[in-house]
C-alpha cells in the first residue's frame, strides 16, 4: 500500500503554515518575503544584502525543504548546472504560471504557487500562530526561566566579584645600575 501524496493545489493555510514554522527560520523568512508578501526577486536580494543569484539559491533550497515538509516529492538538484537551471526556472515559474519547469521541479513550483496564491491568508495565519505562541503558557514559563537564569548569573557574578582575593601589593621597581657605578 502506497501513501497518498496530497495535491499541492489543495494544501491548506494550516498545512503550509505548520510546514513554514517547521523550517529553519531563515528558509521560512525567505519564502515568506518572496512568496507570501509577493516581493520582487531583486528587492528580496537587496533586503538580505546578497545578489539575486545568491537569493535564487536560497529560494530554491527553501522551496525544496518546504515541499518535503508538506509531503510532496522533491529532490535537490544533482549538479551545479542543474541547480542553476532550476533556480532560473523556479524564478520564471513564480513570475508566470505557464513557464515550463522540469518534471522533478513541478511539485516545488506547485507548492510555491500555492503559497503565493494564499499570500494574504498565510500572513494572517502566521500572525495568529505567532500570537498564540506568544500567549501560550509554555512561552510564559520559558520567559520566567530566562529571567531566573539572568538573575542567577548576575548574583553569581556579584558574589565572585565581592569574594575575590585581595590583589597583592605591587613590587617596588628595581633600578638597574648603570655600568658607570660598578
Amino acid at each position: 500500500m502506497t501513501a497518498s501524496v496530497p495535491d499541492a493545489a489543495r494544501l491548506s493555510t494550516e498545512a503550509l503554515g505548520a510546514a513554514l514554522r517547521a523550517l529553519e527560520p531563515r528558509m521560512a523568512a525567505v519564502l515568506i518575503r518572496r512568496l507570501v508578501e509577493r516581493r520582487p526577486l531583486a528587492e528580496c536580494a537587496t533586503w538580505y544584502g546578497i545578489s539575486t543569484a545568491a537569493f535564487s539559491v536560497l529560494l530554491l533550497r527553501s522551496a525544496i525543504a518546504l515541499t518535503r515538509h508538506v509531503g510532496q516529492p522533491a529532490r535537490a538538484p544533482e549538479e551545479a548546472v542543474e541547480a542553476a537551471a532550476w533556480e532560473r526556472m523556479l524564478a520564471g515559474a513564480l513570475e508566470q504560471a505557464t513557464a515550463p519547469v522540469p518534471v522533478a521541479l513541478v511539485p516545488v513550483a506547485q507548492v510555491c504557487r500555492r503559497l503565493q496564491e494564499l499570500g494574504p491568508q498565510m500572513e494572517t495565519a502566521l500572525a495568529q500562530a505567532a500570537q498564540a505562541d506568544a500567549d501560550s503558557p509554555a512561552r510564559a514559563r520559558e520567559e520566567w526561566l530566562r529571567r531566573l537564569a539572568v538573575a542567577a548569573l548576575l548574583a553569581l557574578t556579584a558574589w565572585l566579584y565581592w569574594t575575590r582575593p585581595q590583589e597583592p601589593e605591587p613590587r617596588p621597581e628595581r633600578r638597574m645600575r648603570s655600568p658607570e657605578r660598578r
